[in-house]
């Protein structure tokens, strides 16, 4: 039975798809990253859709790897007939999505067997198949696929899917090309599945190779950041969280959401990491989606949007699928679209603030929004919301929220002083901000215990809390900072990582069952201990972060310690983006580390770094 890890990933900046260790493509959405999957094997069965390309009658692969710097895959078998590689990848698009597979004799000789079982509409529709031109045409509806091989070999229909199988001695190659495009339109030019690997590898090394990061465990952000880069949607600059849906946060749960839309929470990191590694054209892309997207009434400002910035994000469920591994139900669309949560003002803000320092060209409307945005916190940031995390229980008054709206004042009143041209009253903006902060001290911490807590007057407490010293909310070497570190630390620590929250002993998202480590989380904690003094421990927990990548350098969302397994969506944005800034927090852009630890192990700088 399959896991998580077991999956890689390749894309082409517009979709992506998840092949397994047994050379099977288990699940591709055509032609967006939230279109519906045309596999769907992950969250079901083979009946659901799948492409498997391997030795005939052979398991799980021998080994695999991503080519250098790049999201090619090579998968290879040995047999007892020989040795035979697959290598996979998407290649950019000119106009319709192709996929690429080549198979490569490497020694011996080989029967490769193909079985390519499309399922449209997640995995409910069979197409009506036909040959065409020497190739397979599948159409159903909308979509239209068709298959090709180079040279050709025989291929056949059984069972509502096509077969192929033929023979490869070392050195011989048979490259397949699947291509979708809407079915009403005709057949694009095929492309040159040779040609389109060495684009491919090319584009992708060039790309890689402008990264600044030169610290340790440079190949972990390098993926890192390529992973990044394959989950922008390309047309639009947008990053989605994740390339799939539904993944659980508990085997056989229901903790399963659609992460393939674009949420305004990770915009700063996001930002932040881009920057640092010296993406700026790729910081600018998101910076502008950002704009376009919260562009608008304050009011209506949501957590995430689509892809371009579609503000409708219907949640429904996928009743023919079971799940993965039982995990039900599936669900398409995300309701938390609807959820008030003034963090993101915050976000937003905080994302405008650090794009303004970077450089990054000016859009003429962007005061005006910022202001906005802040006319309307200021008459709202009073109010409980779901917070950071989404919850599905009743509102409250998040400590991370409220810390959040500091930050959009404190950002503003910034941007006032540095910068005298830009209208706004800076009095006013400092007043709210120290509003605010007084609040939040008062209400939001816990003398007897010294650490702030998830809201106001609750016992419970919550990572985003180790954002505070990164946000500027406190300086590092505040005790109260040092007591919310050690509190968040014993109470949602789990097997040396980190829970964001005790769903376990009370109900504060309105949802049964439990969740893993949140792997984001556990990388906040190395950040705040590095920025604390505690260096060595947060170097510790940095190299056990990275040691939980899957064999080919992937993350998901969560990690089960006791099981040993990931959990959530595959690969999930925000943990490598933690992974990226978390070693440059630790390492900088020189590689030299920067120890910040003095003869008593605390830090001996202040502010709010």
């Amino acid at each position: 039975m399959a896991s998580i890890e077991d999956y890689a990933l390749i894309g082409d900046h517009q979709t992506a798809a998840l092949v397994g260790r047994d050379g099977s493509i288990d699940w591709l959405c055509l032609p967006r990253f939230d279109s519906a999957a045309c596999f769907a094997k992950l969250l079901g069965d083979e009946e659901n859709g799948h492409w498997r390309l391997a030795p005939k009658e052979a398991g799980t692969c021998t080994r695999r790897a991503y080519r250098p710097d790049s999201l090619v895959l090579d998968t290879e078998w040995e047999t007892e007939d020989g040795t035979v590689r697959v290598t996979d990848l998407m290649p950019q698009r000119d106009r319709a999505p192709d996929l690429v597979r080549i198979v490569e004799g490497l020694k011996g000789r080989v029967t490769v067997r193909s079985t390519l079982r499309l399922r449209f509409d997640y995995g409910s529709i069979v197409p009506w198949m036909r040959k065409a031109d020497g190739h397979r045409v599948a159409v159903a509806g909308p979509d239209s696929v068709w298959l090709r091989s180079e040279p050709a070999v025989r291929t056949w229909g059984k069972d509502f899917c096509t077969h192929s199988e033929f023979t490869v001695a070392e050195g011989e190659k048979v490259a397949f090309v699947l291509t979708w495009h809407p079915s009403h339109e005709p057949r694009p030019d095929p492309v040159d599945p040779h040609e389109s690997l060495s684009v491919s590898l090319a584009d992708w090394q060039a790309w890689a190779a402008r990264c600044r990061y030169a610290g340790p465990h440079r190949d972990a952000v390098i993926r890192s950041l390529i992973t990044l880069k394959a989950l922008t949607y390309a047309p639009t600059g947008g990053i989605v969280a994740a390339p799939t849906t539904s993944l659980p946060e508990e085997v056989g749960g229901v903790r399963n959401w659609d992460y393939r839309y674009c949420w305004l929470r990770d915009s700063t990191l996001t930002l932040g990491a881009l920057l640092a590694c010296g993406y700026q054209e790729e910081a600018e892309a998101w910076r502008d989606w950002l704009l376009r997207a919260v562009a608008g009434d304050p009011a209506d400002l949501q957590i995430m949007y689509g892809l371009a910035g579609e503000r409708r994000i219907p949640e429904y469920e996928l009743p023919w699928l079971p799940g993965f591994r039982g995990s039900a139900p599936v669900r398409i669309g995300n309701d938390a679209v609807r959820q008030l949560q003034l963090d993101v003002y915050g976000e937003v803000v905080d994302s405008l603030a650090l794009a303004r320092q970077a450089g990054l060209p000016a859009k003429p409307h962007m005061w005006r929004l910022h202001q906005a945005l802040m006319e309307f916190l200021h008459e709202t940031w009073r109010e409980p919301d779901e917070g950071l995390w989404e919850v599905r229980g009743p509102r409250r008054h998040f400590v991370h929220s409220k810390v959040m709206a500091w930050v959009a004042a404190d950002r503003t009143v910034r941007a006032l002083e540095e910068n005298p041209r830009l209208r706004g009253d800076v009095d006013h903006w400092r007043a709210m901000r120290d509003e605010v902060h007084r609040e939040v001290c008062e209400r939001g911490y816990d003398p007897e215990r010294n650490t702030f807590t998830q809201s106001y007057g609750s016992r419970e407490l919550d990572a985003a809390l180790l954002l505070i010293p990164r946000l500027g909310f406190l300086p590092p070497d505040d005790p109260r900072v040092a007591g919310t570190i050690d509190a968040v630390r014993d109470e949602l620590g789990r097997g040396g990582f980190l829970r964001r929250y005790n769903s376990e002993q009370t109900v504060i998202d309105g949802l049964p069952g439990h969740e893993g480590t949140f792997l984001v989380c556990s990388f906040w904690l190395a950040d705040a201990l590095h920025m604390t003094g505690r260096t060595k421990e947060a170097r510790e927990l940095f190299e056990q972060l990275v040691a939980l990548r899957n064999d080919v350098g992937l993350l998901a969302e969560e990690y089960d310690p006791v099981a040993g397994i990931q959990l959530g969506n595959f690969p999930q944005a925000f943990s490598h983006i933690g992974l990226v800034g978390t070693a440059f927090a630790l390492f900088g852009e020189d590689g030299e580390a920067e120890d910040k630890e003095g003869e008593d192990g605390r830090s001996d700088e202040e502010g709010a770094g």
